[in-house]
């Protein structure tokens, strides 16, 4: 029986009735998705002087209701600074978008495969995501010049610089973060901010919520939305300034030690 399976062939009494709210309350949410999207469409983008627009608030609200259908808490841990930051943070779930989207609606650079996504790819396009087609060289450039245009806009903009989710690796690890990425701040004076994100149950370490051996995403979409409430630790760690004389290397470094150090220490 392959991944997907085992975790709905015999769904528990307990699953079920979280399915029997969590699904119709995902199903009204889904409606407000639509007219949100349409907003973000139609409304203006951020300016120097409002940081996040009607339509980008509608995004974060929505966001959160979402984590919260799925019967996630989030816990909140330092501050946000106000100003445009490179939010910088470990990749664990494609729940993590939703998590930091959830604290400041930024526009997230995502691998091209989210645009094709259920629901979650339509809003992300809607959203202000970036697009990275992995492997391609001159994808990576368009990126690059995107994240300028917004950072130098006053626009907030979110990565995941692991390139991606394992589930392979061990609870806990923050594997290496790609450099490149961070090329656009060494071009304009944005602050860094390193963001720890830890999925806990018991107050410790979950590691159920990537994707299993096998599992699509719509698998472990149904998985996660039957699962018991878990709490999800954003961690706000201390802004970092880049040092363009240093490079992106040393930056991409720094900041990744910082994340592991956070996401260990919850082990």
């Amino acid at each position: 029986m392959n991944a997907d399976a085992s975790h709905f062939a015999m769904p528990t009494s307990r699953r079920l009735v979280r399915y029997l709210w969590r699904i119709p309350a995902l199903l009204g949410l889904l409606v407000l998705a639509v007219v949100i999207g349409v907003l973000v469409a139609v409304l203006p983008s951020a300016t120097a002087e409002d940081r996040e627009p009607f339509a980008q608030t509608l995004v974060r609200w929505w966001s959160a209701h979402l984590i919260w259908v799925f019967g996630f808490r989030v816990r909140v841990f330092g501050e946000l600074p106000r100003e445009p930051l490179l939010l910088v943070a470990n990749h664990v779930s494609w729940l993590d978008i939703e998590v930091v989207h959830s604290q400041r609606a930024a526009c997230f650079v995502a691998k091209s495969e989210i645009a094709r996504w259920p629901l979650i790819g339509w809003l992300a396009k809607r959203a202000g995501t970036i697009f990275h087609h992995r492997g391609s060289t001159g994808s990576l450039e368009r990126v690059r010049v995107a994240m300028v245009e917004r950072l130098r806009a006053g626009r907030s903009i979110a990565i995941f610089p692991e390139g991606g989710i394992d589930h392979t690796r061990g609870i806990g690890t923050v594997r290496t973060f790609h450099a490149r990425i961070f090329q656009p701040v060494m071009e304009v004076p944005i602050r860094v901010q390193p963001v720890a994100l830890c999925y806990c149950r018991n107050g410790h370490l979950w590691d159920g919520a990537g994707f299993h051996d096998e599992e699509t995403f719509v698998g472990n979409f149904l998985r996660l939305l039957g699962e018991p409430p878990l709490d999800v630790e954003v961690h706000f760690l201390t802004p970092i300034a880049a040092d363009p004389a240093a490079g992106r290397k040393h930056l991409a470094n720094t900041v990744r030690a910082t994340i592991a150090e956070c996401v260990m220490s919850r082990a």
